[in-house]
């Protein structure tokens, strides 16, 4: 019978702490996972907000009137800042979702976010922080592997 003392030592691995074993854990989270979410919820916290300016086809009165008087941005008529602004919360996020042209529509929607946060509502700087956080990382990583973007850098090499 053998004894501890007589045991062959084993090499063993230092052991790691439950704290490492979950900052590892995290550290392996694919950023096309990370992307894919983040180009997913950004598109659909942008949509809903489109869609509450539209009646079918044409942009609602209520959106008109908001622009028109509670939105009051510098330098642009608020009849073409109402229509833009419609536009660009349903093309953006059609885009994002497919992932095609991510990093342009990232930062046109980072753009917007900051126009509203600096003219319509400046109180709601974390709701905007958090929606800048999902778009600077599409536009610094990209959207991930499971994107138009991806597939058609694949196919053309890059």
């Amino acid at each position: 019978m053998m004894t501890t003392d007589t045991m062959p030592e084993r090499a063993s691995a230092p052991r790691r702490s439950l704290s490492e074993q979950a900052l590892g854990a995290l550290e392996r989270i694919p950023n096309d996972l990370i992307a894919l979410i983040a180009r997913l919820s950004i598109a659909a916290v942008f949509w809903q907000s489109g869609q509450t300016k539209v009646n079918g086809w044409m942009l609602s009165d209520n959106a008109l009137y908001l622009f028109e008087n509670e939105y009051k941005l510098p330098l642009v008529d608020p009849w073409l800042a109402a229509h833009l602004a419609a536009l660009a919360e349903h093309l953006f996020p059609i885009l994002l979702v497919i992932g095609l042209a991510s990093r342009l529509s990232a930062l046109s929607l980072l753009a917007m976010t900051l126009v509203i946060e600096i003219f319509v509502y400046p109180d709601a700087w974390p709701t905007h922080g958090t929606w800048a956080a999902c778009l600077l990382f599409i536009a610094a990583r990209g959207p991930g592997v499971m994107s138009l973007d991806a597939m058609i850098a694949r196919r053309s090499g890059g």
